[in-house]
């Protein structure tokens, strides 16, 4: 039943946007001659200065006119070589690939001879101010857009076609609006009103509907590069859904567009930032993420850069730079360092390049999304530890009279109790380390020397965050280690984000850290001076429990040293994830304490203080200051004696310490329970990350310093601007700027036409193809800005245009000259994207779910998709496809089938095909045979016995208009032959009814419902069904 205007020669190819050059007509060069220099010149003679051959750019008037004559095509060496029939000689040579057509050579030859002048590339000039054009036959025209259009139209002598039917406008409108066809009651409310302003109500009726939002979120989401699991092989799992559900309210609350740009590159930056505004932000981090074995971080973090950039460039500017990473642009105005001034914006922010295998952390830097009453709950567990530790110092400064009577009652011979107190493990290495470790001869008695590769394990360890802890050793390393593990407790370095706590030694330093996810989530401290090598020394490293980079100290031979604060932004936990207990000299897939050695490795349950510290280190510290008499204690015995006497003596210290650490425990706790997403945020200007040129692209080949900044060919960046990101949007939302707003209208004409004003949407370069309408397309750019950016009002434009509303219907002459509907004759004609397609299925069945944003659904399909992934029950299964679990590596079969984007990179306009799997998918897939079902059985029940009025609201609710009478009798026919066929055979009846989840209706026989299923699933692929008309 489908009609043949839906063969891919019509529909589904993609031809040359260039028309023939009349030979009366004058040669343009950005329409005519640019892209043939482009496409068969620029290779050799471009920007790319490392192709470029004999030092001539064609590109560049001033270097073409080396071999341009103007005015005199016969004395030029450009139509000399390209007319050549010497081999030697003729270009572009034969190993290039690429050949100059008779037409292309003419149009040369004619735009020399007419003087050879060149222009800047169409889109990288200003927007124009264009007049709306007079046209003769202007009753047709319902808005200044109808004028250019007709204009054209008139100069090609071609007449526009009529209005589409009203049934056929309201549901083309309602689909392209809200991505849902119209309700039988809006139809019939539609062609009973008769008023001029009938379909101006429609459309302002469908821009205010909540499923606007879902409809244009559809389209951005190829363009985010969205998907719910990070890609790659492992394909995990990720939560970032909270930002589509933005990206809907967002359209629904018709956001202006510079705000809804600003917003999603630098909602961070802004003045006052908002959760939802940091939330925006998760545009940036949308990429595949690497977490597979033996990754190196830093290659892929660099990816993750570039794939910002990249998206940036083509969502916003309609812009290819991925050449510019490693030469100059072959093509275009952009240099190579140009493409890392852009990659700048994007490189500061505190990342990995991998995430975490072991744990379900969320890569920094994230945003906490906390409801309110999580908020709550965290802002009174702060002012609760505020309040503690403030009741904390004031027991502190209370207690110099308890401290006086204890030092006035210590015994002359008092000493140190040994073990120090809250010990729970010591190891003196006396018994073999195990493993192919060696005992070797230690600070004490024996030792043990590590391979790097045999961890000592303690079982003991697995303190939370809040919880004070000491760990102190003997050790010994042979040389100044680049990077070694010394002890941890945590999973595995970068397979667990290094979750957990450890002391390393770091470009021969000691580095002290507790990690929830490393780097934007923990917090670490260095040594500022290196550890010494080839002696024993003594290493003590305390925690306090307060969570903040101060809370730990790294001790060297009984004194603290000094530290560089690296990180101090620890907000979750650090225990999970596996590997509980401390583990000495290895960690899985990092680099161990290779030949170093250790001894007496002790665990202590609290943090010891500064006198305790000591005496492990030599035997006595402590010890001297307990047996001194009070008036002989010097300044630092009588300190240490102080804090030593709070921590292990003092009962009213004891509690309120303990009531610190309660409330601690209630502020982590309250913090862990909190769903994370990643977001953008700047890392400070102290930690500032530079920027490289990158040889080849290679993320271990810097060059040049670069900083942030943009190209030369574009507009300049604001002087008053920041070199942030923030500055960057600003730039980018310019009122002036040429391309942000011609892309953007470009795109929403492209919602409605099926393809843009240009119809390269992710090339606005010289390789990409010139506007159709070009004063349209900047008359439509300069309205938008001027109208305040405002998506909601541009669109209504559109469709309210006689241009939109024409029948899609052409006669055979007008197919023949203008396939592609570049004039725009005729009403725009092509298959719905997969979406509307299944959402039409579910929505005329009843089964759709009218339920906005949430966790994705996982409907049938994703059982057997690439990755097979378990499929709800209930409502997930009929909740609209926008929200369908979209997985990188295996995304929803029936969507793909359907041409729906992958998601794997950012997609300004998808293909389409026309293909047997697509019909293979409407007639058998599960989702639209049981959608089939139940619409069967609904209109079964609503009209019983009569057949007739069934049939005639099946076909209305699938098709929006009411079909004729021989349409009427091919469908009664049709439900008549399958009731006979189930008749003859009812269990067959059974087994179709069989497929899906929702419930069979009882009350009617099975084979009238299977036969009324058959009809729809037919009608379900009906080209009115599934094509825009």
């Amino acid at each position: 039943m489908r009609s043949p205007l839906t063969g891919s020669a019509v529909f589904f190819v993609l031809l040359a946007a260039s028309t023939a050059v009349a030979a009366d007509q004058p040669v343009d060069f950005v329409r005519d001659v640019r892209p043939i220099l482009s496409d068969k010149c620029f290779k050799c003679h471009g920007p790319d200065e490392n192709a470029r051959q004999g030092e001539l750019r064609l590109d560049l008037e001033a270097s073409a006119r080396k071999v341009i004559s103007p005015g005199k095509p016969a004395a030029s060496e450009l139509l000399k070589r390209i007319t050549s029939t010497d081999p030697d000689h003729r270009m572009p040579p034969a190993d290039s690939n690429r050949v100059l057509s008779k037409r292309d050579i003419d149009i040369l030859s004619r735009w020399i001879n007419g003087g050879g002048r060149y222009k800047e590339h169409w889109s990288f000039q200003p927007v124009a101010a264009v007049q709306v054009p007079e046209v003769r036959n202007g009753g047709w025209c319902r808005s200044p857009i109808d004028r250019f259009v007709l204009s054209r139209l008139e100069t090609t002598g071609v007449v526009p076609n009529d209005e589409a039917a009203r049934e056929r406008l309201i549901r083309r409108v309602t689909f392209d609006l809200t991505g849902l066809p119209p309700t039988l009651e809006h139809i019939d409310a539609f062609l009973a009103d008769k008023s001029e302003k009938a379909f101006d109500k429609v459309v302002d009726r469908l821009l205010e509907s909540p499923a606007y939002g879902e409809r244009m979120a559809a389209e951005w989401l190829d363009i985010a590069r969205y998907s719910d699991s990070y890609g790659y092989q492992v394909d995990r799992d990720r939560h970032v859904w909270p930002y589509r559900d933005w990206v809907v309210r967002a359209f629904n609350s018709n956001m202006p567009y510079d705000r809804f740009v600003t917003w999603q590159l630098a909602g961070d930056l802004v003045a006052k930032p908002t959760d939802d505004s940091r939330l925006a932000t998760t545009f940036n981090r949308l990429h595949s993420q690497k977490v597979e074995g033996g990754s190196t971080p830093e290659e892929f973090r660099v990816e993750y850069v570039a794939d910002r950039n990249h998206t940036f460039a083509m969502a916003f500017l309609g812009l290819t730079l991925e050449c510019a990473r490693c030469h100059q642009h072959k093509f275009d105005p952009i240099a190579q360092k140009e493409y890392y001034q852009f990659f700048a914006f994007f490189n500061n922010i505190d990342e990995s390049g991998v995430y975490s295998y072991f744990t379900s952390s969320v890569p920094t830097p994230t945003l906490l999304l906390a409801s309110d009453k999580q908020k709550a709950a965290m802002a009174a567990a702060e002012a609760k530890v505020v309040e503690s530790e403030a009741s904390w110092g004031k027991v502190t400064g209370q207690q110099q009279g308890a401290l006086g009577q204890w030092l006035a009652a210590r015994k002359p011979d008092a000493r140190s109790p040994s073990p120090l107190p809250g010990r729970v493990y010591h190891n003196d290495f006396e018994k073999p380390p195990g493993g192919a470790n060696r005992s070797v001869a230690g600070r004490f008695g024996k030792a043990a020397r590590l391979t790097g590769d045999d961890g000592i394990g303690t079982g003991v360890g697995n303190f939370r965050r809040f919880q004070p802890f000491s760990v102190s050793l003997w050790m010994l390393t042979p040389e100044e280690k680049k990077r070694a593990i010394i002890f941890h407790r945590s999973r595995a370095w970068t397979d667990a984000g290094s979750r957990g706590y450890q002391l390393m030694l770091e470009d021969g330093r000691l580095s002290g850290s507790l990690i929830h996810f490393w780097p934007g989530n923990a917090l670490r401290v260095v040594t500022r001076r290196k550890f010494p090598v080839g002696d024993w020394h003594h290493v003590t490293m305390t925690w306090d429990g307060s969570n903040r980079a101060r809370g730990l100290k790294i001790y060297i031979d009984g004194r603290p040293s000094a530290v560089t604060l690296v990180r101090d932004n620890l907000y979750k936990n650090i225990s999970g994830g596996g590997g509980d207990t401390i583990t000495i000299g290895q960690r899985f897939r990092d680099r161990g304490f290779k030949n170093g050695s250790v001894d007496e490795f002790s665990v202590f349950n609290r943090r010891l203080t500064d006198l305790e510290v000591a005496q492990l280190f030599d035997g006595r510290s402590l010890d001297e200051a307990l047996a001194t008499p009070a008036d002989q204690l010097t300044g630092t015995q009588r300190e240490g004696l102080r804090e030593y006497f709070l921590e292990t003596v003092d009962k009213p210290y004891s509690d309120q310490r303990q009531a610190v650490q309660a409330a601690r425990k209630t502020r982590c706790e309250s913090y862990d329970g909190v769903t994370e997403i990643m977001v953008m945020s700047d890392l400070d200007a102290t930690r500032r990350r530079q920027t490289y040129v990158l040889r080849r692209g290679a993320y271990d080949a810097p060059t040049n310093k670069v900083e942030p900044g943009t190209p030369a060919s574009l507009p300049p960046f604001p002087a008053d601007a920041p070199r942030n990101r923030l500055g960057l949007a600003r730039w980018l939302t310019d009122a002036g700027h040429p391309l942000t707003p011609r892309v953007a209208v470009n795109r929403l004409w492209q919602q409605c036409f099926g393809s843009g004003l240009v119809r390269t949407p992710e090339d606005f370069g010289s390789q990409g193809q010139p506007p159709t309408h070009p004063a349209l397309l900047d008359w439509l750019a300069r309205d938008f800005v001027s109208g305040g950016w405002n998506l909601k009002r541009t669109l209504r434009q559109i469709v309210l245009s006689a241009t939109y509303r024409q029948d899609s219907a052409a006669s055979k002459e007008l197919v023949a000259r203008d396939p592609d509907n570049q004039l725009l004759a005729r009403g725009a004609s092509y298959q719905w994207p997969a979406e509307m397609i299944r959402d039409n299925a579910l929505w005329a069945s009843g089964l759709l779910v009218d339920k906005r944003g949430g966790s994705p659904a996982r409907p049938y399909d994703l059982a057997v998709s690439f990755k097979p992934v378990k499929v709800d029950n209930g409502e997930g299964l009929y909740r609209r496809s926008l929200y369908t679990f979209w997985k990188r590596t295996g995304p929803a079969p029936v969507m793909m089938t359907l041409d729906a984007s992958k998601r794997d990179v950012c997609v300004v306009k998808r293909e389409r095909t026309s293909t047997p799997l697509q019909a293979c998918v409407l007639l058998n897939g599960p989702q639209f045979i049981e959608a089939a079902r139940v619409m069967g059985q609904a209109m079964l029940k609503k009209h019983g016995e009569n057949v007739d009025a069934m049939l005639v609201e099946m076909f209305r609710r699938l098709t929006s208009r009411a079909p004729t009478d021989r349409e009427q009798k091919i469908l009664r026919r049709g439900f008549d032959e399958q009731l006979a066929y189930f008749q003859a055979d009812p269990k067959r009846a059974e087994v179709f009814l069989k497929t899906g989840k929702a419930p069979v209706e009882k009350g009617i026989p099975a084979v009238r419902i299977a036969a009324a299923a058959m009809v729809a699933n037919t009608l379900m692929n009906f080209d009115e069904c599934v094509t825009k008309r």
